[in-house]
């Protein structure tokens, strides 16, 4: 539960005292001795803490996910399989999962999403990073506008689209091979770009280092650069440029 609707709650009567004080034991953090659930985060930061789900042993990974939707009623994890869907799903049945993005979340329905970030790939190949970091945007709050298979090869496809990039708060520009996308749409667009390299290509793309290493070189201003397939940073950056935006 969010502290302010829980302070709300207790200003309304709604809440015990003693019901307050119990949750607010667990702040800053839950300790389950191998992991320590930061319940603090969303206070700090305005975004609770996300589960990255690969490598975490089955018990910690389903104790997890409880724990978060018991006290939040929503939890979302990132690289997740489709094996452990399976396991949080017998723990916590609202849970859905992705296996495009391979997402893993409960996610609350009455959000309103604000503002807009455009998520934009050079190809169909990047589109599982491209939904990961979409997603992100869309749990956190923002509307998010796909403009998928935009690549320079065919640049007439990407300029069909100006409006739509336009419109962006911020523009995530996902793209393997050489990487070119995000230099063309910042030299298209006014507001921010967040390149994203994926692994994707033949042999000297060294599994998205060639993209790496253009977006990092762009000639373009405006543009930052996060990880090789990291679709999860992307998101959170956009969504962070598109509060102030908003704001």
């Amino acid at each position: 539960m969010d502290i302010r609707d829980m302070l709300n709650l207790v200003k309304s009567g709604e809440m015990e005292i003693q019901e307050a004080e119990q949750l607010l034991k667990d702040l800053p953090y839950e300790d389950l001795g191998y992991a320590k659930l930061d319940h603090h985060r969303a206070l700090r930061s305005g975004f609770g803490e996300t589960v990255f789900c690969q490598g975490k042993p089955d018990p910690y990974l389903v104790e997890i996910y409880r724990k978060f939707y018991e006290r939040d009623g929503e939890v979302l994890g990132t690289r997740a399989s489709e094996e452990q869907f399976e396991l949080v799903k017998s723990v916590v049945p609202e849970v859905q999962y992705d296996p495009i993005s391979r997402i893993l979340k409960v996610e609350r329905t009455e959000k309103d999403r604000k503002g807009c970030v455009a998520v934009c790939t050079g190809g169909t190949a990047d589109i599982p990073v491209a939904e990961e970091a979409a997603q992100t945007a869309e749990y956190f709050g923002c509307h998010v506008d796909r403009i998928y298979d935009v690549g320079v090869a065919g640049i007439h496809r990407l300029l069909s689209q100006r409006d739509r990039i336009r419109n962006a708060s911020c523009i995530i520009a996902v793209a393997g091979m050489e990487g070119a996308l995000g230099t063309v749409i910042a030299g298209l667009a006014d507001c921010p770009v967040i390149a994203v390299p994926t692994s994707v290509g033949y042999g000297a793309s060294f599994h998205g280092l060639s993209a790496l290493l253009t977006m990092l070189n762009s000639c373009a201003n405006g543009i930052s650069v996060v990880n090789i397939d990291n679709g999860y940073g992307a998101g959170y950056l956009a969504t962070q440029i598109n509060r102030l935006a908003v704001k």
